[in-house]
């Protein structure tokens, strides 16, 4: 019986699933050991899976509701290459199966906002209703009117101790604004994060294995994409805006360029840079680490600074970037509680908690919003209480 096909399933819907997670039929076959020309017979109804084939499918590879694959047409959802205009067609088409994945995460967390909120953002004030950024304007002014909303002086900033602590209040204060911060360790290594707008429930979602510094530069960037009112996608290696389209390369600068002036304030930053060397590219370590250090960014950030300013080739730059970018990230492992509350929203996970205390939800409907399995809810929610007592 486990052998036969399965009747009803629907051909298209098998195309859908695997092109909507990145794969191609040579990637599904050898995710199951059969043959290409057997993918390709289901998806052109010639056969059909059998059942146990179909589940790992569903479960395994396109991570869907078995369900999914019995409907009539496939059910709409908007593809990243459609959403996404900020990442050249090419590397759009190589995106992996993971980053997939996390995009689709980060529908279902907005989804998953839109029915714990009512479709009302909660917060006070909500930053991209009141600053509208635009590329015809001066930078330095607009980034002036970020800092200023968001309420952190630069010696506030300076005074942070720590990589972590910078990311937290970072996060912390633009979550206080309305936007809904979400994190994940990314297997495509290269993407840095990306943001989804809404409007009333913006997310931004970060990949957690870069760097802290680079995750605080992230997040300014994709803050920036919102309040330019669109979605942005972007990797660590800035080499891909030059492959852009002109229009979709203004914006990938642009949103480089505020995030850096936010970060690394232009006046403050002149001054401090009279610390080194004439020649910058003979500026020891120490130089760009504590500059950096005073920032709470990357060496790349300042050095990218030396470059816009003229006081260090393209090519040293490169190069410099790229030895940096080999040295591997600090840290790793710890409680796993801790780490799935910190890729977690704060506001989104204290609600849910909220929702399930108060019996408003069940405890799978509260860890499926969460992404978690309901036998590691118990633990989750004791790290969140404990955060909200803190």
């Amino acid at each position: 019986m486990k052998h036969d096909s399965v009747i009803g399933v629907e051909p298209e819907i098998l195309r859908w699933a695997r092109k909507s997670v990145g794969l191609t039929v040579l990637d599904v076959a050898d995710m199951l050991k059969r043959q290409p020309e057997e993918i390709e017979a289901w998806e052109d109804g010639r056969r059909a899976p059998t059942y146990p084939q179909l589940e790992k499918l569903a479960y395994q590879i396109y991570k869907r509701p078995l369900a999914i694959f019995f409907l009539p047409s496939p059910p709409e959802e908007t593809l990243p290459q459609r959403e996404f205009r900020t990442l050249p067609d090419a590397d759009m088409q190589t995106l992996a199966r993971d980053t997939y994945l996390h995009i689709r995460r980060a529908h279902a967390y907005q989804i998953g906002l839109q029915e714990l909120f009512d479709g009302r953002n909660p917060a006070e004030r909500h930053i991209w209703n009141t600053i509208t950024l635009s590329l015809s304007q001066d930078v330095t002014s607009q980034a002036v009117v970020i800092r200023n909303y968001l309420g952190i002086s630069l010696d506030q900033q300076t005074a942070w101790k720590s990589d972590e602590q910078a990311l937290k209040e970072w996060r912390k204060t633009i979550e206080g604004c309305g936007v809904f911060i979400f994190k994940a360790a990314f297997k495509q290594k290269d993407i840095s994060g990306f943001c989804l707008m809404d409007e009333h429930l913006p997310v931004i979602y970060l990949n957690n294995s870069t760097t802290k510094t680079r995750q605080i530069f992230s997040l300014l960037h994709e803050l920036a994409h919102l309040l330019l009112s669109m979605n942005g996608l972007s990797k660590f290696d800035t080499s891909y805006i030059d492959q852009l389209p002109k229009r979709e390369k203004e914006i990938e600068r642009f949103c480089n360029a505020i995030a850096a002036e936010v970060l690394i304030p232009g006046m403050d930053f002149a001054t401090q840079a009279k610390q080194f060397p004439a020649d910058v590219e003979n500026a020891n370590e120490a130089h760009f680490s504590n500059l950096a250090d005073r920032y709470g960014v990357s060496r790349e950030a300042i050095l990218r600074r030396f470059l816009d300013l003229g006081r260090v080739s393209r090519t040293f730059y490169e190069s410099k970037a790229k030895f940096w970018a080999t040295q591997k990230q600090q840290g790793g492992g710890g409680n796993w509680y801790l780490n799935q509350g910190a890729y977690i929203s704060d506001r989104f996970a204290r609600e849910v908690v909220s929702r399930h205390y108060r019996h408003q939800i069940s405890l799978e409907h509260a860890a499926d919003l969460l992404g978690i399995k309901p036998k590691s809810y118990a633990g989750f929610e004791e790290r969140v209480l404990q955060g909200a007592e803190a």
